[in-house]
């Protein structure tokens, strides 16, 4: 401890803190400090910085200024007062509108001190203000959907309101490639395209199927890795529809014998945008157009959320770290992947560093790093992207998809030569992403001195925690399942899902599953003698890494998939 924290005395929240249990007193004092020097609240410093639990500092705050306390998670959004107080004053002081009654607007507030707040709000609104005590990571969580809410306004739209959603290309080299569009331009098939997208927005959807059939056509989402059909139109609109969608995204609206790749931004208001990667493909009756939904946020979500175990995360930011290797996320179309390398670039994201990626293409646009599109048709491939960065002094390179040897050389050489690389295979296992390699052509040695970590992924449905219930499994079937005696013996409750209107079949929302494989000195030395899969496999749980099934059991013990949607998602 300092000596100038030594000679703080405690008083107010810092000493009540400590008289509670919630801190040490030689904790308090730095705190104390390190919060006035930064001129940030303690308890938002605290709560940052993982040195108490911000329930707890609520509920003691709460106790020292006799203020009422309450659980964010009880209270609707949907139900706050809109548009009564700006957002400046929301995000400036972390304040959040909680009910008006009357002529008093009741205010969620993590920071019992903060009587600026409080003022500057009745002084905006003309309403008297009474703060409500609420944990620190709630609040915040709140104030960013209730603002993002306020943003998009998507509840709101009327029928009206879908004409004018402003929809632009991804590519601004194809802006005057817009020719005809006023011949499709329908209103009715305007506002039903409009709608669609915005209802798979709404729901969470990553994908969008538009696909005709000789007598009927179908729209279906996917929602949390299902496809589930949402909407039937008259085969009649098939081509309007296709035209439609070819036109938003601008491709070619009378080329209908090839594939074309597209993208479509939506603005949904000044501050929110969300883009959609597009994809035709000529059928029997008529073109089946494939849109994927490309989320920024999804990238900035942070590790904690993913579903790493602690083992796993400490593994992943330990090779994260290094300033040279090779890091490789494998598992198939749909498990997670991009999110995994964009959330690693996120952390890695620095003024310090250069960091540039290939892709085909570039899902999410980041700040801050250089990302390529490949080209094959000019000539522009992941090869020729890697040679190039090569050149640029980069510090983090990443590869979207290691698929051919000259690829696969030249990132290793890259790991070898200090610089740090991601890149993905589409392999079912840690194992069996070295043994594809070999098989590549790669030299045992290159992939021994170089791969430092790899990810194996699937994502698996996450119960609805408002409707999911206990299920009784026998103790030789759970055994039968894979989980051990010694979990048995422990105890623990499954559950399975039941249904209910917040969630779709008892489900609601995916969690990352994982199998995350440090190269020790003895699986680099199995490498080099071009030992099989299932030998590394072996090696790989002698020093305990876990594998997906496994990963897949354990969020099954957690309460926080069903053993059903284990079994989906990493049964053999």
């Amino acid at each position: 401890m300092s000596s100038t924290s030594n000679s703080i005395t405690l008083t107010g929240l810092a000493r009540r803190f400590v008289e509670d249990g919630l801190l040490a007193e030689d904790i308090a004092k730095e705190a104390f400090l390190s919060a006035s020097t930064k001129r940030v609240p303690l308890i938002r410093y605290l709560v940052e910085n993982d040195l108490a639990d911000s329930k707890g500092l609520a509920y003691s705050a709460a106790m020292e200024f006799g203020v009422s306390v309450m659980d964010l998670d009880a209270f609707s959004l949907e139900l706050l007062p809109e548009k009564l107080v700006d957002e400046k004053l929301i995000r400036k002081h972390s304040a959040l509108p909680l009910l008006k009654r009357g002529n008093r607007l009741y205010i969620a507030v993590s920071d019992p001190t903060n009587i600026q707040a409080l003022d500057e709000i009745k002084f905006n609104t003309g309403l008297s203000t009474d703060p409500i005590l609420v944990d620190d990571q709630k609040l915040r969580n709140a104030i960013e959907r209730f603002l993002d809410s306020q943003g998009t306004s998507m509840g709101d739209l009327e029928d009206s309101d879908l004409e004018a959603i402003d929809t632009e290309s991804g590519d601004p080299e194809d802006e005057e490639d817009a020719v005809g569009a006023s011949d499709i331009d329908d209103a009715p098939i305007v506002k039903y395209v409009n709608k669609l997208l915005l209802d798979a927005i709404r729901t969470g959807a990553s994908d969008i199927h538009f696909e005709p059939y000789e007598k009927v056509y179908r729209v279906r989402y996917r929602t949390d890795g299902i496809l589930q059909e949402v909407s039937k139109p008259s085969i009649k609109l098939a081509p309007k529809i296709s035209a439609r969608v070819k036109i938003m995204s601008q491709l070619d609206i009378s080329e209908r014998r090839v594939p074309q790749d597209g993208r479509i931004k939506m603005k949904l208001s000044k501050t929110k945008a969300i883009d959609f990667r597009v994809n035709t493909l000529p059928t029997l009756w008529g073109e089946k157009i494939v849109l994927r939904i490309l989320d920024p946020s999804q990238a900035k979500l942070g590790i904690d959320v993913l579903g790493y175990e602690p083992d796993q995360k400490k593994l992943y930011l330990e090779a994260l770290e290094q300033p040279q290797g090779m890091i490789l996320v494998t598992g198939p179309t749909g498990s997670g992947k991009t999110v995994s390398l964009y959330t690693g670039l996120n952390i890695l994201n620095t003024p310090e560093r250069n960091i540039s990626t290939a892709e085909d293409p570039a899902e999410i646009n980041l700040e801050g790093i250089n990302q390529v599109n490949v080209n094959t048709k000019v000539g522009l491939g992941f090869a020729e992207a890697l040679r190039a960065f090569l050149r640029q002094d980069p510090d983090i390179i990443m590869v979207g998809e290691i698929r051919d040897l000259e690829t696969a050389n030249i990132a290793i050489k890259a790991a070898q030569t200090g610089h740090l690389v991601l890149s993905t295979l589409h392999t079912n296992s840690a194992a069996e992403t070295l043994t594809r390699m070999m098989n590549m052509g790669v030299p045992s040695f290159n992939i021994a001195t170089s791969v430092s970590l790899i990810i194996a992924q699937r994502l698996g449905r996450r119960l609805c925690n408002s409707c999911k219930e206990p299920a009784d499994v026998p103790k030789d079937v759970l055994l039968e399942e894979g989980f051990t005696e010694a979990q048995i013996e422990t105890g623990f409750t499954l559950y399975r899902p039941k249904g209910c209107d917040k969630c779709s079949g008892g489900y609601k929302g995916r969690v990352g599953i994982y199998e995350v494989v440090r190269i020790t000195d003895k699986m680099a030395n199995m490498i080099m003698e071009e030992a099989s899969s299932i030998a590394i496999a072996k090696q790989s749980q002698a020093e305990g890494f876990a594998n997906l099934r496994q990963s897949a059991l354990e969020k099954v013990i957690q309460g926080v998939t069903s053993l059903e949607e284990a079994n989906r998602v990493t049964k053999d």
